[in-house]
């Protein structure tokens, strides 16, 4: 049997689905070649049909097509062989207008120096070229900054559930299968917007069934869990460095989940000096992965894998047999457990950020742990009246902050005494709100004594560590002042 997704590969731009609007700016920016003569990067998730549109286009506008890909032989030879095709002047026998499109698929690929496919070399012909080019792409950041401002830039997202059912139904009656439409459906919304999966698991499905039912698909679906207990198997046990790293490709997994499914099992089977090496290479991998989070520059990801694959297997001294219990990183359990928490002081940290103008992280890392030592168990009760009124927090929120654990009779106090307060008065002045006095009008319009020092509101708060609601429970030994912040 053919290969569905080449056999119902779309000829026309008119029968790519699910990305209209890319779908009219790639075709545009055909009909104006001539206008701008700048290549386009086309960029997406694989399976979303980002070749077969370049393919598409090449026939709508009668253009001979020249596919090539980065990962093939040597980059550099690619090079010399995309130069060639777009360097040559158009011919009366080339084509509509006398175009050639060039393909180049996998363009994320170039990285490394000129032998390998360095990035540079290709600006450099895309920049020259007096034919149009393609570049396809799945990870668009990958490619080199001047590689991307060189170019055009078309997004390619991924296909809805609603594109992809009408392509399986229309596939199907073309093949004389029969089928539940509720089928479809869960194939469509199993792929997650992948419409090249979709059409291989249909097929894959359909193979096996007379009629397509809803069970045949549950039961053909893939299992991505049983996929990486059996790499950790090899990576751990059974393969050298590099066969570890070719079976991270088959991986549903992204290089953070990654790393901690290895973190986690590798102590399982190493000891000793193989251990710490193993982790040695995993401490490259986070270093690596740091390095993507802090630049967003995700070609930093191949080295995080080749650490935690390559680096790991290449860690084992000895023979490794039997059966291992591999589970799941407890690093996923510990975020579950931990969920409400880190919510409640994220959003406070949202609120304070909005009110004092900082990022979310500096009012997270920086303000929030300084005001829990200032209020702590809300012994200094004035200023954590202030401090309620001033963020409008709730009595979870000043529960959390102050270490209270759970919300008393005394928290509720203080929550109430806040929202009086507001009530009272307006905020004014967004620097000096925490700390800030009762403002008082004069009847000359002076602004009186709007802001009391920090000094005063310690002073203050010395006269009233007696708990006026008398149902403090919290121990007094452990208390912190303002005045031990001066």
């Amino acid at each position: 049997m053919s290969d569905w997704t080449e056999t119902y590969r779309p000829t026309t731009l008119s029968e790519v689905r699910g990305n209209n609007k890319a779908r009219d700016q790639l075709r545009e920016w055909a009909e104006t070649w001539d206008d701008h003569r700048k290549a386009v990067i086309v960029h997406g998730s694989p399976g979303v049909g980002k070749t077969s549109a370049a393919h598409a286009l090449a026939n709508d506008m009668d253009w001979p097509v020249m596919e090539l890909n980065a990962s093939d032989s040597r980059g550099a030879d690619v090079i010399e062989r995309v130069a060639g095709e777009a360097s040559k002047s158009g011919t009366l026998t080339a084509g509509g207008s006398g175009r050639r499109l060039v393909i180049l698929d996998e363009a994320d690929n170039f990285h490394g120096n000129a032998d390998y496919g360095g990035s540079r070399e290709v600006t450099r012909v895309v920049k020259s070229a007096n034919q149009p080019i393609v570049l396809v792409a799945n990870e668009f950041y990958d490619m080199s900054q001047s590689l991307r401002d060189a170019c055009e830039t078309i997004e390619f997202r991924d296909v809805s559930k609603r594109s992809i059912v009408p392509v399986l139904r229309d596939i199907c009656r073309r093949e004389g299968v029969e089928f539940e439409e509720e089928a479809l459906e869960k194939i469509a919304e199993d792929t997650s917007g992948d419409l090249r999966s979709a059409v291989n698991d249909l097929q894959a499905v359909a193979e096996e069934a007379e009629r397509l039912t809803v069970e045949d698909v549950v039961t053909g679906e893939r299992d991505t869990t049983e996929g990486i207990f059996d790499f950790l198997d090899a990576l751990i046990k059974e393969e050298d460095a590099r066969g570890a790293l070719y079976a991270s490709y088959d991986v549903d997994e992204t290089p953070d989940d990654l790393l901690n499914w290895i973190e986690d099992n590798v102590p399982k089977d190493y000891r000793g000096a193989e251990l710490a090496d193993a982790y040695g290479f995993l401490a490259n991998a986070d270093r690596w992965l740091g390095r993507v989070r802090a630049t967003q520059d995700y070609s930093f990801w191949r080295y995080a894998t080749d650490n935690m694959t390559a680096g790991v297997a290449a860690s084992r001294r000895e023979p490794k047999g039997g059966w291992t219990r591999y589970g799941p990183p407890s690093y996923w359990s510990k975020l579950g457990r931990t969920k409400g928490t880190r919510n409640t002081r994220d959003a406070i940290a949202e609120r304070i950020a909005e009110r004092e103008g900082t990022s979310v992280a500096t009012a997270r890392r920086e303000i929030l742990p300084f005001l829990s030592a200032m209020t702590h168990h809300c012994k200094n009760r004035e200023l954590t009246v202030r401090m309620a009124a001033t963020y409008e927090l709730d009595e979870g929120e000043v529960s959390f902050i102050t270490g209270s654990g759970k919300t008393t009779n005394k928290v509720e106090s203080i929550v109430a005494d806040a929202a009086e307060r507001r009530e009272e008065r307006t905020v004014e002045h967004s620097g000096s709100a925490f700390f800030g006095g009762e403002s008082t009008d004069d009847e000359d319009g002076g602004d009186g004594d709007d802001q009391q020092s920090l000094e005063a509101v310690a002073a203050d708060s010395e006269s009233s560590d007696a708990d006026p609601d008398g149902t403090d429970d919290e121990p007094d030994d452990d208390q912190s002042g303002l005045s031990d912040f001066m």
